[in-house]
């Protein structure tokens, strides 16, 4: 017979479970490696032993890498270890924010769409597939263009657009979760359509949203350096990986290391996420043993 202990401990036996997996998984470990240190550096920034990264040397102009300047200077002689510090800020910001604001907007409407079908499955349905059928990045591109070049601006721009995403996926959890035995008792027993969706359903439809939330945060992250290399993300003096970029292309053959360092950034930070989600993806899955 199943006690109340016994029921209670179900969630934490499926929390070890899955940290178990994780655990064994190495390259997802490498992962949560590679995004800890960035987000380490991005929150410790301000009390860090680093120069200002918007202080400028006329004498330090596109210096290459030594013991007074790690990684070089850039075209104003200002410390690119200082910016690139500084930079991880805003790419991680930008790439979070946008994502919580996608997951936000985009789970209730999936919920609605999953669980009552019908016109509301119609309207929110054929509104999504006209979102998807616009690549990603065009879509920020335009947002951003709209609303006007700066990195809240870009948040915005790049959450909307990855919306349609988490849309599409909730929905399709729900319209398998609803049919299941507990959620046609719950509704038998006279359980309200909000209480049944919070209770029963959303729980269930965490964990895919989780692991496309983490997956996401690297598209994102891409997609603020793309905003900001173009003009519509990070304004200058603040540094973001994507406006160095934008400022190294001209400097290719005289400093190259001033490309080297944020195009490193942005691929570790992406990997680091691309590696997490994928670890998640497994140590979630209850198909995987």
């Amino acid at each position: 017979m199943l006690t109340g202990t016994d029921d209670g401990d179900l969630p934490a036996r499926g929390s070890s479970r899955a940290w178990k997996k994780l655990k064994r998984n190495r390259s997802a470990l490498f992962g949560f490696v590679l995004v800890a240190f960035f987000v380490a550096i991005a929150v410790l920034a301000p009390i860090l032993p680093i120069a200002d990264p918007a202080a400028t040397s006329w004498s330090a102009i596109r210096k290459p890498p030594s013991e007074l300047y790690w990684l070089g200077s850039d075209e104003i002689g200002r410390d690119l270890l200082s910016r690139m510090i500084w930079g991880a800020r805003a790419s991680l910001l930008a790439g979070v924010v946008s994502v919580l604001l996608a997951v936000a907007v985009g789970v209730p409407f999936g919920l609605l769409s999953g669980y009552f079908g019908g016109w509301t499955d119609q309207i929110i349905s054929r509104i999504t597939d006209a979102l998807l059928a616009t690549p990603f990045l065009i879509l920020a591109i335009a947002l951003a263009a709209f609303l006007g070049p700066s990195l809240t601006n870009a948040m915005i721009a790049i959450g909307l657009s990855a919306t349609p995403i988490f849309i599409r996926l909730t929905r399709g959890q729900v319209l398998s979760v609803k049919t299941e035995d507990y959620v046609e008792g719950a509704r038998a027993i006279g359980l309200s359509d909000i209480a049944i969706m919070w209770r029963y359903i959303l729980p269930n439809v965490f964990a895919p949203v989780l692991v496309q939330a983490t997956l996401t945060v690297a598209t994102a992250i891409i997609a603020e350096a793309s905003l900001s290399f173009l003009g519509l993300g990070q304004q200058p003096p603040d540094p973001s990986w994507g406006s160095m970029l934008n400022v190294a292309k001209n400097f290719m053959t005289q400093a190259p290391w001033m490309a080297w360092w944020p195009g490193a950034a942005i691929f570790l930070v992406v990997l680091g996420f691309n590696l997490l989600g994928d670890g998640l993806r497994d140590a979630l899955d209850p198909r995987e043993s």
